[in-house]
């Protein structure tokens, strides 16, 4: 990790496994075009979203360490964001979804590092840092929206996703990186569009995963604020988008009140939506937030739960009504005839937990196999097992140095010496371990005595059910970064030709020294070799205009309005005219 953690101690409470993913800002990278691409973005957002974004936008962006003139670095976002409570770290595009959420989980916003593109000055499918740095981070001054995001983390990242969710995600990644790249051919593009359809047309049921991103896109990326026909603008999709945020509140985009039934409702990242939802406070997110939580197997468990994990085919937990927890990837539930959850089983590295504290002696090394236990009462018994007292133990023979059998009602025995047990801060067995045991259920064998010692969870149920590890650090959980990296873009010599010029008009405006003979050199230079380049006229227009040199910055209005006959940067060069001019 870079050395942010000097400016913002939040940043040290980051679990090891999510600093794979971040990266060194690259700001030496950075061109005076993309430096030029920012400050017009920047200048053209804040000129519109006055009067059309929440109000804690406009008020969030010095509290977020967000200028107009220069991109944002890492060190200084920091060293302002920790006064909110909050930090920011630098990521290569695209990450896992459910990585993504559990940096909010710990008030951490991931920053895509690269910037877009000239050609896609007003949009791209790729995470970059205006999407992350000005639209992301100044909503997060409002301290109820940040508490939404906070919690959304929490929950969101403990959500079962699919198989199909993954390749999904992979697909998408893809995508954004080679269509940023403008060196890319466009059948590669075409194809990798195609990939995307065709995985998103065959997703099957949809995962927890796949609701919760829904729900995630329409709020934290393209939500609307306030009342159904004069709402504001808050996602970080429509506040850095110039086009977007544009769009948006058009008549012909149908605004929807906010609520679940916004997680069934799927989106495209490579076209406008066709409809956007309006909630009418930041406090009715979280409200609804808990609506789809109380329907998540991290709340309801079962074997539906269990199911889900299996499916996922990735790590996961459970938790049982005793509080202990099991982690690893699971195979194989059985149940009884009313549909509950007999018996549980995993294949590889296995922990057990208590709080989401590994229990000692039981990390993945001990458990390296698999883990498989049974779930339910005793047949016949009314009590269960986390309920009995010492005496109950004694009279059913379960305490250390008998050798008992246990009749489960989901048709599970285990029958075995008794050698030790463990139990939880309020006194109940978690834990039951046997030596020569033999669990079965019926005739077929789930643990022979030659296996070893038979460590059995203790719980009547499964309460819980979600995404990933209750202790990951224990575990030594390690994400690996993607495969595919953002492509590094090969400019050709007449390119960074372009650049130096952009580099140079830079810095006579930071030095605040307007040498106008050099400007008309530049100028001129643009004219000869770069003559559809239309950012850095207006770059020179504008400080022209300051200095009053009035027929140079007529000739170059001339210039700009003749590249305005092109219909794709007409309302490009128009607005950044417009705003120039309202400014002097």
């Amino acid at each position: 990790m870079e050395n942010t953690e000097l400016t913002n101690s939040v940043l040290v409470k980051l679990p090891n496994h999510l600093r794979a993913f971040i990266r060194k800002q690259p700001y030496d990278e950075y061109t005076a075009q993309n430096q030029a691409v920012w400050r017009y973005v920047m200048q053209k957002n804040i000129a519109h979203l006055t009067g059309i974004a929440h109000k804690s936008y406009l008020e969030g962006i010095k509290e977020a360490g967000v200028t107009i003139d220069s991109i944002p670095r890492m060190e200084g976002m920091n060293r302002i964001l920790k006064n909110i409570g909050w930090a920011a770290v630098s990521v290569d595009g695209f990450i896992p979804p459910n990585a993504f959420m559990e940096f909010q989980a710990y008030n951490t916003l991931v920053i895509a590092a690269d910037i877009r593109s000239i050609d896609h000055i007003e949009y791209t499918p790729a995470p970059d840092i205006i999407h992350e740095a000005a639209g992301h981070a100044p909503i997060i001054a409002n301290p109820e929206y940040a508490e939404y995001l906070r919690r959304f983390g929490e929950i969101g990242s403990k959500a079962i996703a699919s198989i199909k969710d993954y390749e999904l995600y992979e697909a998408i990644r893809h995508l954004s990186i080679i269509k940023e790249n403008p060196n890319t051919d466009k059948k590669e593009i075409q194809l990798a569009e195609e990939v995307i359809a065709d995985i998103s047309l065959n997703m099957g049921e949809a995962s927890e995963m796949a609701k919760i991103r829904n729900m995630h896109w329409w709020t934290v990326e393209y939500g609307l604020v306030g009342e159904l026909n004069n709402p504001k603008i808050y996602g970080a999709g429509l506040l850095s988008s110039i086009g977007e945020s544009k769009w948006c509140l058009r008549a012909d985009v149908k605004k929807l009140m906010y609520s679940i039934d916004a997680a069934s409702v799927d989106f495209d990242i490579t076209k406008p939506q066709p409809q956007l939802f309006v909630t009418p406070n930041f406090v009715h997110l979280s409200f609804v937030l808990e609506e789809f939580a109380n329907k998540m197997a991290l709340r309801r468990g079962g074997l539906k739960g269990v199911e889900k994990l299996i499916n996922s085919k990735d790590l996961g937990t459970i938790e049982l009504s005793t509080g202990i927890q099991i982690s690893g990837k699971f195979v194989e539930v059985m149940s009884d005839e009313y549909g509950k959850v007999a018996y549980i089983k995993t294949l590889g590295p296995t922990a057990l937990a208590y709080k989401n504290k590994e229990l000692i002696g039981h990390d993945k090394t001990y458990h390296k196999d698999g883990f498989g236990s049974p779930v339910g009462k005793l047949k016949g018994i009314n009590i269960a097992i986390e309920n009995m007292s010492p005496t109950d133990l004694e009279v059913y023979g379960i305490y250390e140095g008998r050798f008992t059998k246990l009749q489960f009602e989901g048709g599970i025995t285990v029958e075995g010496e008794i050698i030790t047990g463990k139990r939880n801060l309020q006194g109940k067995i978690i834990l039951i371990s046997f030596r020569n045991c033999t669990v079965k259920i019926r005739e077929v064998v789930l643990f022979h005595p030659s296996w070893g010692i038979f460590d059995m969870a203790v719980g009547v149920s499964v309460v819980s059910a979600f995404s990933g590890l209750a202790d990951p650090n224990s575990y030594g959980l390690q994400f690996e970064p993607p495969k595919e990296k953002t492509q590094t873009i090969n400019y050709t010599t007449k390119e960074k030709e372009l650049h130096k010029l952009y580099a140079e008009v830079r810095k006579l405006r930071e030095k605040g020294i307007i040498n106008i003979e050099r400007l008309i050199v530049i100028f001129n230079d643009l004219l000869i070799k770069f003559p559809q380049d239309w950012l850095l006229p207006l770059e020179i227009y504008e400080l022209l205009l300051i200095e009053k040199e009035d027929i140079m910055s007529s000739q170059i209005l001339t210039h700009l309005n003749n590249l305005s006959e092109q219909e794709s940067v007409r309302h490009l060069i128009q607005d950044g005219i417009k705003i120039i001019n309202s400014k002097n």
